[in-house]
């Protein structure tokens, strides 16, 4: 099971002024599930969204960051459209057309242009998208749009993820409520620069498009692209804000004003429970891992030094069989490269126990304080480099005997 996530409450979820979603099962690539989802937007909704950087894109990033740029005659997004079971990635132009295609079948059901619907995919990679069964699937879905189908809507973006993942928080600006609600979904091939992960924040706020894009930029940087299951980067990951304006409140148009400071704040938060829920629902993961990284000249070095721990097979599996074997810890510290650092100078800390300084083993150090720490279902492995200012916290899980499993067995 996830370490210590609990799936998400409807009732807990708060609907978003001016968002509708519906869900359909298309029988995409297993028959009588959540497969297919629309998220309906209110004319004049603002959008914007960060993707993946791997240079293998799939067909939808493509398609969706075209028509984020050039949205059409009606200048705004309506829709967006996606699928799980398909990733329609490695699939060339007949991959790019299906994408397209989906998208006009959803503005013919909606009303709008093809170019104001933006499409997701996520699943097995080079296999053709089954156009047929998503455009026999979306009536359903539009036909059912709702307010409150957001626990339903997390469930349908779901591949190997265990456990759905949403959440709400609701703030005061300008004396009115406003709501923000996310649905994400990511278990493995989890990686910054945007993992195998699609995340969808709305809120009903109003505020100008380029604070934003300032807020979706501050917020992935502090959350998704913070998290690391496995080192592997997708073909797939999208994050997408949109911004209904139906709030009520004075448009938000600075971003040195208190409000504009609580609306990103809030939203950063969203998205960070989101991300950690991705992490503790990693592929097979047993544990929870907090690598802390501080005192160091930038915060390039800190993240630098962070992932190599928390990408190491050797440091993760180490934490799976609660074996305080970690001089494996020092050793990943050792190549991630920092320009000239001096290891006598460093900290090693496993939540509160000292386990190296001046280059080696803490003489306060014992085993079984080691071992007591390794025990536990959340660890926090903290260094103090003791050479700056800056600091960078990232989150990952133990790598585990179904790991392995649940991907050696993903198609089948």
């Amino acid at each position: 099971m996830p370490v210590n996530l609990a799936p998400p409450h409807a009732a807990q979820l708060f609907p978003v002024k001016g968002v509708k979603l519906g869900i359909a099962a298309a029988g995409i690539r297993k028959p009588n599930r959540k497969d297919l989802l629309v998220i309906a937007l209110d004319e004049d909704t603002k959008v914007a969204g960060v993707f993946t950087q791997n240079d293998f894109c799939a067909a939808p990033v493509v398609v969706a960051k075209d028509h984020l740029l050039n949205p059409g005659p009606g200048e705004s997004i309506r829709a967006l459209v996606i699928n799980t079971g398909n990733a329609n990635a490695g699939t060339g132009e007949d991959g790019i057309s299906r994408a397209r295609a989906t998208c006009a079948a959803v503005a013919r059901l909606m009303g709008c242009d093809e170019k104001q619907v933006l499409p997701f995919s996520t699943g097995v990679i080079m296999e053709p998208l089954p156009l047929d069964r998503i455009v026999a699937g979306l009536p359903a879905a539009v036909s059912g749009l709702e307010p409150g189908n957001w626990l339903a809507a997390a469930e349908a973006i779901m591949t190997t993820d265990i456990v759905p993942k949403a959440v709400s928080r609701q703030l005061l600006l300008y004396g009115k409520t406003v709501t923000i609600t996310g649905i994400a979904k990511g278990s493995g091939m989890i990686h910054p620069n945007m993992a195998t992960m699609l995340g969808y924040i709305a809120t009903d706020a109003a505020l100008d498009q380029p604070l934003l894009e300032e807020i979706l930029r501050h917020a992935a940087e502090n959350s998704f692209n913070c998290i690391t299951v496995d080192g592997d980067t997708s073909t797939n990951d999208a994050f997408i804000m949109a911004a209904t304006g139906r709030a009520g409140n004075p448009s938000i148009t600075g971003n040195t004003s208190g409000e504009f400071i609580m609306l990103r704040d809030a939203i950063t938060d969203t998205a960070i429970h989101l991300a950690q829920a991705i992490v503790r629902d990693g592929e097979g993961a047993t544990k929870f891992i907090t690598v802390r990284v501080e005192g160091g000249k930038t915060v390039e070095e800190c993240k630098k030094a962070a992932y190599a721990i928390a990408h190491s097979p050797l440091v993760k599996t180490a934490f799976f069989a609660s074996d305080p074997n970690l001089g494996r810890i020092l050793a990943a510290i050792g190549y991630a490269g920092l320009e000239n650092l001096d290891v006598s100078g460093l900290k090693l800390y496993l939540d509160d126990v000292l386990v190296a300084e001046n280059g080696g083993r803490a003489n306060s150090y014992r085993e079984q304080d080691g071992q007591r720490v390794m025990r536990q279902a959340e660890i926090t492995v903290r260094v103090a480099m003791n050479r700056g200012a800056e600091s960078a916290t990232v989150w990952t899980c133990d790598l585990s005997y179904d790991y392995v499993k649940i991907n050696a067995d993903y198609r089948s």
